[in-house]
């Protein structure tokens, strides 16, 4: 996967997050499965970020990125 799909997939989660998260601002909260969703993708942005922070590292230092 290069920069640009990680990059769009981090924006796809984050977007995901926040819908989770205005969904419920003003109403009871979130749901136990919603919870569980958002921690999935708490661990997925986590994976996603550091994936692109390791590539770039590597790119800056003249190494192959795959």
């Amino acid at each position: 996967m290069d920069d640009t799909r990680i990059s769009e997939h981090i924006e796809q989660l984050v977007a995901e997050e926040h819908r989770l998260y205005d969904a419920h601002s003003e109403g009871d909260g979130l749901s136990p499965a919603e919870h569980e969703r958002l921690e999935r993708i708490r661990v997925e942005l986590d994976r996603y970020w550091e994936q692109l922070r390791q590539r770039r590292a590597r790119e800056s230092a003249g190494l192959d990125t795959e």
